[in-house]
């Protein structure tokens, strides 16, 4: 579609208060959003009430992410062909009726399609209503609608798995799905009556790019399954994971070069030759990885080494979600009156130093020294998110942004899932790595573990014979080495998480400092 004259969008404002176009997309974003982590304490009881397996029941996450995952960054191209009110509201209605089918599943077969159902309906929502934000609020408020924004996508995936244990521990696990159904019919009401489309969204009636959307379908889709379940079968010793990376690869080359060389590309990826956009959608995965991965992190820590329940494990997350609500609202006063580039570089910085407090965990811990750190980690989530989101759409053209939020939030989910599963495999690579380094001190001239394995001895010989007491003592302290192999491997991965946060600050730098063009979201 040839680009509109920036203009007319320039020119255009929505005849409604902006505040109520935010609340009416962000409650389909907020929905949507919550629902990529609302599952995961959920996936036991799923799996017992469907009669599936452990490893089965992880395929409702991965289902959701894939058709999710294809949808963010074509929602430019949709919006421009359907118009993206119209897009907005068939997408919200089409992920509250899924999520009415999910709840009523009866098989995992069923609850797996239905989940692909509302992936695929949720994909576009976090785009649009980034799109929407951006171009219903003036130049002067457009940190403020960001940070409206960043409520919603940094404080949900933080919150899913508190409320999702909460509703499943107190109700059903049917009841997380149920639960979108009134917000969603609310959402649709208000986005009819309040959200317009912009004039330079003219429902171009151009040819559809299939080869385009199936390198799409099929790079993000082996991507994502490569990701989700590499570790559990050894990454690269298992055939299939090899053939579906080698897949994946080939169709990412064979996207870019369809999408470079068509005369209507499905993704424009022309963009990316803005440096403010290329720098923004990087630092932006480095965020997204950061996020979830701590998010996974904390609770399988404080539930694997820590006697903490799956409700207490997400609780301890909701001060993190608590803060960045807050740092997202003093953060959208500060935009226009701070450089972002200031905001980003101390963003990150604070970033890293709640990622070495996190490194400083041992076994004796309380539960402060889990909140602090991620108190000061949902803050410095807060001067991240909004300022890079500003300064990366900062000197695109209006016509552009659709396109552009689309891979700006993609990126975000893909560095989550390499964020997730660097975790998953960092965790479980690195305690077999301490226990080999640690398990060479466990011999008969170490003075430590003679001491201890007598003194295990001499307590459980009250109990036992003399050649059980030392089986049991034995086994005794191998748990312990087990328990202590395993919390330095959470240390390493929080400290691997600060030090790329650290290597994220010179790229801060990167983002060009030049008035905006017309029709462009300024920079400061």
């Amino acid at each position: 579609m040839p680009p509109q004259k920036p203009d007319a969008g320039q020119l255009w404002k929505p005849s409604h208060n902006p505040w109520l176009i935010a609340v009416s997309v962000m409650l389909a974003t907020f929905m949507e959003v919550l629902d990529t982590s609302v599952a995961n304490v959920a996936l036991p009881h799923i799996a017992g009430s469907l009669a599936a397996s452990t490893e089965q029941s992880t395929w409702v996450l991965t289902s959701y992410l894939i058709s999710n995952a294809i949808v963010l960054p074509i929602t430019g191209w949709l919006a421009n062909r359907f118009g993206r009110k119209s897009l907005l509201l068939v997408c919200i209605m089409i992920f509250t009726i899924s999520s009415a089918l999910c709840g009523m599943a009866t098989s995992l077969g069923f609850l797996i399609v239905a989940r692909i159902i509302q992936g695929a309906g949720g994909g576009a929502l976090q785009p649009i209503s980034q799109a929407v934000l951006l171009e219903s609020f003036p130049p002067a408020k457009r940190g403020q609608a960001m940070a409206v924004f960043a409520m919603g996508v940094v404080v949900a995936p933080i919150l899913g798995p508190t409320l999702g244990g909460w509703i499943t521990d107190n109700y059903s696990w049917r009841w997380i799905f149920y639960i979108n159904i009134p917000i969603g019919a609310l959402a649709v009401f208000m986005c009819q009556a309040f959200v317009q489309d912009p004039p330079y969204i003219q429902r171009a009636r151009t040819s559809v790019d299939w080869y385009g959307f199936a390198f799409l379908a099929l790079w993000l889709g082996t991507l994502q399954v490569v990701l989700d379940k590499g570790q559990e079968v050894d990454w690269f010793a298992s055939g299939w994971i090899l053939w579906f990376s080698i897949i994946s690869g080939c169709s990412l080359i064979a996207f870019v070069i369809r999408e470079l060389t068509t005369d209507h590309p499905i993704v424009d990826l022309c963009i990316f030759k803005n440096r403010n956009f290329a720098v923004g959608v990087s630092l932006m995965a480095v965020v997204g990885a950061v996020l979830y991965g701590t998010t996974a992190a904390i609770p399988l820590f404080l539930q694997t080494l820590l006697p903490f329940p799956a409700l207490q494990a997400g609780i301890a997350l909701s001060p993190r979600g608590m803060a960045a609500f807050v740092g997202s609202i003093i953060v959208g006063r500060l935009v226009g009156k701070v450089k972002n580039r200031v905001m980003i570089g101390f963003g990150f910085a604070t970033l890293a130093v709640s990622s070495f407090m996190l490194g400083r965990i041992n076994l004796d811990i309380g539960m402060a020294y889990i909140i602090w750190p991620s108190i000061i980690n949902g803050i410095a989530l807060s001067f991240i998110f909004v300022p890079l989101t500003t300064a990366t759409m900062g000197h695109l053209e209006q016509h552009l942004i659709g396109n552009a939020t689309g891979i700006f939030n993609l990126m975000r989910n893909l560095g989550g899932s390499f964020g997730i599963s660097a975790v998953q495999t960092l965790i479980a690579r690195r305690a077999q790595i301490h226990q080999a380094l640690m398990v060479h001190n466990l011999t008969p001239y170490d003075p430590a573990f003679v001491q201890a394995l007598q003194g295990a001895q001499a307590a459980l010989s009250a109990h036992a014979s003399p050649v059980d007491a030392q089986h049991q003592a034995l086994g005794l302290i191998n748990n312990m080495l087990q328990q202590q192999a395993s919390l330095w491997a959470f240390v390493d991965n929080f400290r691997i998480f600060g030090f790329l946060c650290l290597a994220c600050i010179p790229l801060v730098f990167l983002f060009k400092k030049v008035k905006a063009k017309p029709g462009a979201i300024p920079m400061h």
